[in-house]
């Protein structure tokens, strides 16, 4: 087992941002991208996106601001993009929208770093929503035929759609996004135990915008070429930085915290101890990378850490668990970054 070369350890702390999310009261409908609606007058506006690596690289030279409400139906999304600039390309359902300059929504309903969802959108109002069984630095296998079922969206466009000689301003969007897709069965059951969230759960989330640099030829958006003839590399703005160039960093993700009316709420305890667990993970791999194998020497990955957590480390030739005990349970990690409690898996 040479190691996965497809897994980096982040760049920057993790430090994930929180958005608490208030309940909504009214209704959105009919969905029109409308951001000044009363519906979306209540709760917290998310406006502090940075580069995907951190603040050590440039910051986004164009606004986004995010809100999120939900209700027992569903979860409800608003997004501004300030935009002079505003284009797109893709029309077909579940196509590559990130060919585009997108918004796209991550949610990880559990903190396992796997079984979680995107949904990407465009200007267009065209939308891509895909199951991650795991990231793609694990060698995932994407369920793009997994639809959210019920969902709504739309957009408004402060401007006019593939014109660089209007007055863009920028482009809004609103999405539904039911609760049924989203919520898993319990073990050997066959039904979820409730759909909605109840005040006080806590999920992971994250928020991307890509944006490409265009040129304008001949009154149309041309992305800009580099000097191989080949369009320049994106960027990538996230509301919670990965500090890798991979936004599926599940671990790395904001909270979102589902309240009535923002009030606070703990954040998981156990979550340094399982950061501790995912750079064991990076670091078998990288460690195998360089000596052809894992080890199952926890303190020589870790250092102090691996005894501050009681790390222990078990091994074969293609495969690693790393495991713990924490809060009267023993908690595990193994090669694919899988993460679980107890029996759990």
């Amino acid at each position: 087992m040479a190691g996965n070369k497809r897994v980096h350890e982040p760049i920057i702390p993790c430090n994930p941002p929180v958005c608490r999310a208030f309940r909504a009261q009214g209704t959105p409908f009919p969905l029109d991208g409308d951001l000044t609606k009363p519906f979306w007058q209540r709760g917290e506006w998310l406006t502090d996106f940075h580069d995907i690596e951190g603040d050590s690289k440039p910051k986004p030279y164009k606004k986004t601001r995010v809100k999120v409400l939900w209700d027992e139906e569903a979860l409800y999304v608003g997004a501004e993009l300030s935009d002079d600039q505003i284009w797109a390309t893709v029309t077909e359902r579940d196509a590559v929208i990130f060919a585009d300059n997108d918004f796209e929504i991550f949610l990880a309903p559990q903190d396992s770093g796997h079984r979680y969802y995107e949904i990407e959108m465009n200007a267009l109002n065209t939308v891509w929503d895909l199951y991650m069984e795991r990231p793609q630095r694990d060698l995932v296998r994407r369920i793009i035929s997994w639809d959210v079922r019920g969902m709504e969206s739309a957009v408004k466009i402060a401007g006019e759609l593939n014109n660089p000689s209007a007055d863009n301003r920028f482009w809004s969007l609103e999405i539904k996004l039911p609760w049924y897709s989203f919520r898993e069965c319990p073990a050997d059951r066959c039904q979820p135990d409730r759909l909605a969230p109840a005040a006080g759960e806590i999920w992971r989330m994250d928020f991307s915008r890509v944006e490409w640099d265009v040129d304008v030829i001949g009154n149309r958006y041309v992305k800009r070429k580099g000097p191989d003839g080949r369009p320049l590399p994106e960027h990538n703005w996230l509301w919670a930085s990965t500090g890798v160039i991979d936004a599926h960093m599940p671990e790395m993700w904001g909270y979102l915290v589902f309240t009535e009316d923002g009030e606070d709420y703990a954040l998981p305890e156990a979550d340094a101890m399982k950061m501790a667990l995912r750079r064991l993970y990076y670091r078998e791999h990288a460690h195998a990378c360089r000596t052809g194998s894992f080890t199952d020497d926890a303190a020589l990955l870790l250092g102090a850490e691996a005894e501050t957590y009681g790390i222990r480390v078990y091994t074969t030739p293609s495969l690693f668990e790393g495991s713990c005990e924490w809060g009267g349970e023993r908690w595990h990690i193994d090669q694919d970054g899988y993460l679980w409690r107890g029996d759990e898996r």
